[in-house]
């Protein structure tokens, strides 16, 4: 309490788990969320809302630039330019994040598709080259007979 004397006095209350004398409850992490603008929420049992963290967003004068390693994983090159390890608030420049909904896939399906015609026509060469000597055995076994 503060006095009109300029000396104040703190008087503590200790609390226990069921939250009575003072304070809250103690709670156990049971959700987590994201907003729109990538800020990370978790709720806990005791029905508070905590701020966790928040997503960054990399920005680069020449996304195009930047190197493919594989697995949706990609390096900064000279040509993308340089991350400066900290980025940008998601909502910053006009962007937003959105839960639960399924992005388009980033597979490129002209490369997918010519590795998969180039991969039958092996299969194909393969398999006339088995009953290629096939055929010249079987004449081999003929004329021995």
């Amino acid at each position: 309490m503060y006095k009109s004397d300029g000396k104040s006095t703190a008087k503590m209350v200790r609390t226990g788990l069921d939250a009575k004398g003072g304070g809250r409850a103690s709670g156990k992490l049971t959700d987590v969320t994201i907003d729109n603008s990538g800020k990370i929420y978790g709720t806990y049992t005791n029905g508070e809302t905590k701020l966790m963290g928040q997503i960054a967003v990399a920005n680069f004068d020449n996304p195009m630039g930047l190197e493919a390693i594989g697995e949706s994983l990609y390096t900064t090159t000279q040509n993308s330019g340089t991350f400066d390890g900290i980025g940008s608030a998601v909502d910053e420049n006009g962007g937003k994040m959105s839960q639960g909904v399924l992005e388009m896939s980033n597979v490129d399906l002209s490369a997918e598709f010519t590795d998969m015609i180039t991969t039958q026509r092996g299969f194909q060469a393969n398999s006339r080259i088995i009953t290629t000597s096939d055929s010249m055995l079987e004449e081999l076994v003929n004329l021995k007979r």
